[in-house]
């Protein structure tokens, strides 16, 4: 978690524009604002890193002391005491279950660690590994109560990284108005929420990654007041035998999504919001996810496989001719 950097790296540019950057979630973060006071911008920036400081040490699973840790060390043996915060969490889990009808499920961690992307595979899973991982997966298994939590079987384990980092987002815009700015753009890997302007529009530019070529955009979007979130296997994904096994888990075959998705790119209200239905429909495909995402109010979805793209038709509104 990077600290708080000297006030000489946070100049303004030729349009006010202050840039923060960081490593946190595992993923390099920036949150683009616009503050005269030097004072006022080095605060927020202070608060900014505090919080997400805070987030990540109680959340991640990757911390040993963390709370989600603490909860997954003890399935199949205890109950774990749980905190408002906490409790507001698995109140937020066990909702997107519900709204994604089950494709969004914080107990997939025994999946996410057979198919472990950053590893070498030599050979694929055994396909009895898989389907020892995905019995022990199902939000339904877990077991609360006021100020508790259990996972009732050894090898269970909770993972809010399929929200995690969007709720982030969502908490640093908040921290941003609450400071009084109004033209910022928080940028999470690619999970995004934009306030206001970047000085020369009355609106920031967010690029749509190609899935069939990354690292290129095939279009922009002028976006203000809105998140952006994009899913796709293209930058975590390893190859086996020529064929590419992405990171992203359909938890109902417990294996890898092979659907000819390429990318999803979502815009809602909320970056919570945004990135629960892009994860959604990249797993159940343009035809049925698109179904699911319109029993949402204000989400705008344009989906990408190898063949082309498609999205509800809201979407255009959003587009614009380059990033």
């Amino acid at each position: 978690m990077s600290t708080l950097i000297p006030e000489a790296r946070l100049p303004p540019d030729a349009l006010g524009v202050r840039r923060l950057e960081f490593r946190a979630l595992g993923t390099d973060c920036q949150i683009k604002f616009r503050e005269t006071n030097d004072g006022r911008a080095l605060q927020f920036a202070a608060d900014a890193l505090d919080w997400i400081g805070k987030f990540e040490a109680k959340f991640s699973r990757f911390r040993p002391d963390s709370m989600v840790s603490r909860i997954n060390d003890a399935a199949g043996r205890a109950w774990v005491d749980t905190d408002a915060e906490t409790e507001q969490l698995l109140d937020i889990a066990d909702e997107l279950f519900r709204l994604t009808e089950g494709i969004l499920d914080p107990t997939m961690l025994p999946l996410v660690r057979v198919w472990d992307w950053k590893k070498a595979h030599e050979k694929l899973p055994d396909q009895s590994l898989v389907a020892k991982a995905l019995s022990l997966v199902g939000w339904g298994k877990v077991r609360r109560r006021p100020g508790g939590v259990s996972l009732p079987e050894e090898g269970m384990g909770l993972d809010f990284g399929g929200f995690g980092k969007e709720l982030a987002v969502d908490a640093l815009a908040k921290i941003a108005r609450n400071a009084g700015l109004r033209d910022v753009l928080v940028d999470l890997g690619r999970d995004v929420f934009a306030m206001g302007g970047n000085g020369a529009h009355p609106f920031w530019h967010v690029g749509i990654e190609d899935g069939n070529q990354p690292g290129k955009c095939w279009g922009g979007l002028a976006i203000s007041d809105r998140a952006v979130s994009a899913s796709g296997n293209y930058a975590r994904q390893f190859s086996h035998h020529g064929v590419s096994y992405g990171h992203i888990i359909d938890p109902r075959t417990g294996w890898p999504v092979s659907n000819r998705m390429s990318a999803v790119t979502v815009v809602a209200r909320t970056c919570l919001e945004a990135g629960i239905y892009s994860t959604a429909v990249f797993v159940l495909g343009t035809q049925k996810g698109l179904e699911l995402a319109s029993r949402a109010q204000g989400v705008s979805v344009c989906s990408q496989t190898v063949d082309g793209i498609d999205g509800s038709r809201d979407f255009g509104q959003w587009l614009v001719q380059s990033a």
